[in-house]
C-alpha cells in the first residue's frame, strides 16, 4: 500500500512538472508539413527559448547562493543549457544503432557553442564598438586556467574512448559492453567532469594559482 501511495505521488509530481513543456511543445506541427522542415525549426526554436530560460534560471541561483560568475557559468549555466544535448544524446543512443549520433551531437552541439554562440556576439559587439571609434576588449579572467583543464580531461575523455573502441574487454564500442565496465566507464567520465569544475572553482577562489 505504501508503494501504491508512493508510486502515485511520483506520478502526480512528475505529470504537474511536465504537463507545460508538453503543452508548449505540442505548438511544434507535425513532420509531414512542408516535408518536415517547419517542425525543425519551430523544435528548435522551443529548444532555444526553453534552454534561455533554464540558464536565466541557473544564473539566478547562482547569484543567490553567492557563487562567482565564472564558478556559476561552468556549474549551474552549462548544466542547465547542456540538458536538452543530455536528452537528445540518451535518446539517439537507445534508439541509433551505432554510437556516432549520441557522441557526435555532443561534439556538433559544442562545436556550434564556440565558434557560432562565441564568435557571432563577438563579431557583432567589435563591430558595434569599431563603428563608435573605440576598441573591444573583454578582460579574459580565469579563462585561461578552465580551459586548460577543460582541454586536458576532453583529450582524456576521447583517448577512453578511443580505448573503449579498440579493446575487447569493453565490447570493441563507445557505448555497451559488459555490465562492470559500462559502470565503470559512466563513472570515469562523472569523476572527469567534477574534477574540472573543481578545479576551476578551487582556482576561481583563490586556493590554487593560475597561469
Amino acid at each position: 500500500m505504501d508503494i501504491y501511495i508512493y508510486i502515485n505521488r511520483y506520478c502526480f509530481t512528475n505529470y504537474h512538472f511536465k504537463i507545460d513543456f508538453q503543452i508548449i511543445f505540442a505548438l511544434v506541427p507535425p513532420p509531414s508539413i512542408w516535408g518536415g522542415w517547419l517542425a525543425f525549426f519551430i523544435a528548435l526554436i522551443m529548444i532555444g527559448l526553453l534552454t534561455a530560460i533554464v540558464g536565466d534560471l541557473a544564473a539566478i541561483f547562482g547569484c543567490l547562493v553567492g557563487l562567482k560568475d565564472s564558478v556559476t557559468a561552468i556549474t549551474f549555466v552549462a548544466l542547465g543549457t547542456s540538458l536538452p544535448d543530455l536528452f537528445a544524446s540518451k535518446q539517439a543512443a537507445i534508439q541509433e544503432k551505432y554510437a556516432d549520433n549520441s557522441i557526435g551531437n555532443v561534439t556538433g552541439s559544442n562545436s556550434v557553442n564556440v565558434f557560432l554562440g562565441l564568435g557571432l556576439p563577438w563579431m557583432i559587439a567589435a563591430i558595434y564598438w569599431n563603428i563608435k571609434g573605440e576598441t573591444f576588449r573583454v578582460p579574459a579572467g580565469d579563462l585561461a586556467f578552465s580551459v586548460v583543464i577543460y582541454t586536458a580531461t576532453a583529450v582524456v575523455c576521447i583517448t577512453m574512448l578511443i580505448i573503449r573502441r579498440y579493446v575487447p574487454a569493453f565490447g570493441k564500442g563507445e557505448l555497451g559492453g559488459h555490465k562492470g565496465l559500462k559502470i565503470f566507464s559512466a563513472i570515469f567520465f562523472i569523476f572527469l567532469w567534477v574534477l574540472y569544475i573543481l578545479l576551476s572553482s578551487l582556482q576561481a577562489y583563490g586556493h590554487i594559482s593560475g597561469f
